[in-house]
């Protein structure tokens, strides 16, 4: 998928009335799965996952607030954002007075309406621009949310990618918020893009679209066995928008993604940051019992753009250039998690002779010859069996690719063998 491509993913997700349980998490599982075979769950309402149970099911048909001469001045057709996530069913007149305590606004953004759930307290409300709020008269107003909130499920989604290990890599976006292009469709769409361009990979991949923290936690719950396999994983947010790269470190703050995702960010804008657990799934992974290698992917972090869980973040606040960009990054991520290893050097006393094995001469005429040459250099006097290849292009500075080429060709020509995973203990 081009940045073009996954920004018009963005913009037909957009419409869908997304919760954490519902219909909108249904269809935009249906529309993700358009793109890739997915294994869709439902988790009954009441099941216990963790600390935690399945709420009840929310879904919402239309809500809005009529004046006195019947026009909707507030209207859930218009925009989903109008409704705080998971109210229950609302049918009454009221006065200005009276409506105020449900009505929810951004006065120093007086333009936006505000993205706000009540996911586990029973409750109802609207939100609007503060605009709209200062021009209401004193009513009466019809107000409406026909909604329900009974028994149901909790729906998440799977898809993965065998590879020739068990060892897992785990990408995991979430998919509960309503109409927000950036924080989190732009994550469903790279996550997306991700998945299908992967195919003949040494390590398995488990994308998992599955609703915030409850979500999470119910796969946790539920993969307890599998949690062991995973290697390396990150969650995926606030990738479409014009800032530059973040990552967040796992709990560890040395796992193997950790040193990765900042060799793969060296040479682009970024900024790296120490785990928290405030944020997304990522703090259900690296809770303690779990403690799983999983750090946080986004261009700018939560919160920390002015249209952050606004009507601002549609799809005019995310780029293809940007997508783009997060994808390629990710991508060479998966390049350093497939090629990295340890090797043992065959001819380890002195420097063996390149040029009559056809190494050299291999590569005249290319634009890096210099560079390809430096890299079999380092590999060669690296290779020891006990540093691995992204250690080898930490050391010498240069870029991973180049080193996994230089222990490629070594290896083709008898004087590289390699021993074993870079995450694998030495000697095994």
């Amino acid at each position: 998928m081009t940045g073009e491509e996954m920004h018009a993913l963005v913009a037909r997700l957009y419409p869908l009335c997304r919760s954490i349980t519902g219909d909108g998490v249904r269809q935009t599982l249906e529309i993700v799965g358009e793109h890739l075979p997915l294994d869709v769950h439902e988790v009954p309402t009441g099941t216990q996952v963790l600390d935690w149970t399945v709420p009840r099911e929310w879904n919402i048909r239309d809500a809005y607030i009529k004046d006195p001469s019947g026009a909707r001045v507030v209207d859930f057709r218009r925009s989903n954002l109008h409704v705080v996530g998971y109210s229950v069913p609302v049918s009454a007149t009221m006065t200005l007075d009276e409506l105020r305590p449900h009505l929810h606004t951004l006065p120093g953004q007086p333009d936006l309406v505000p993205y706000r759930t009540s996911y586990y307290a029973e409750t109802w409300g609207f939100c609007l621009s503060q605009r709209v709020l200062d021009g209401l008269g004193a009513g009466p107003y019809e107000v409406v949310i026909d909604a329900t909130l009974a028994d149901g499920h909790l729906t998440y989604a799977e898809h993965v990618v065998r590879g020739r290990s068990d060892e897992e890599v785990l990408i995991s976006c979430h998919v509960c918020h309503p109409s927000l292009a950036n924080d989190n469709l732009a994550g469903i769409a790279v996550a997306t893009a991700l998945a299908a361009r992967l195919d003949s990979t040494r390590l398995t991949y488990r994308f998992l679209f599955a609703p915030g923290t409850i979500g999470a936690v119910t796969w946790l719950a539920r993969n307890r066995e599998r949690t062991g396999r995973i290697v390396a994983g990150l969650t995926l947010a606030c990738a479409g928008d014009p800032g530059a790269l973040t990552y967040k470190r796992s709990r560890r703050g040395d796992a193997g993604i950790d040193r990765v995702m900042a060799h793969v960010l060296a040479d682009r804008p970024h900024t790296i940051v120490d785990f928290s657990p405030y944020g997304y799934d990522e703090r259900q992974y690296c809770s303690p019992g779990f403690d799983l290698p999983v750090g946080s992917l986004t261009r700018t972090p939560y919160a920390g753009y002015p249209e952050y869980h606004t009507s601002g973040d549609d799809p005019g606040f995310v780029t293809p250039g940007a997508l783009a960009g997060t994808l390629e990054a990710l991508g060479e991520a998966v390049t350093v998690l497939e090629r990295d290893g340890r090797y043992q050097n065959l001819s380890p006393y002195g420097e063996p002779q390149l040029g009559r094995r056809g190494l050299y001469g291999s590569l005249g005429g290319r634009s890096d010859t210099k560079q390809a040459q430096l890299a079999m250099l380092w590999v060669l006097n690296q290779s020891d069996g006990e540093h691995s290849l992204l250690d080898v292009a930490e050391r010498s500075g240069l870029p991973f690719a180049a080193v996994a080429e230089a222990a490629a060709a070594l290896e083709g020509a008898g004087l590289l063998k390699r021993v074993g995973s870079a995450d694998e203990p030495a000697g095994r």
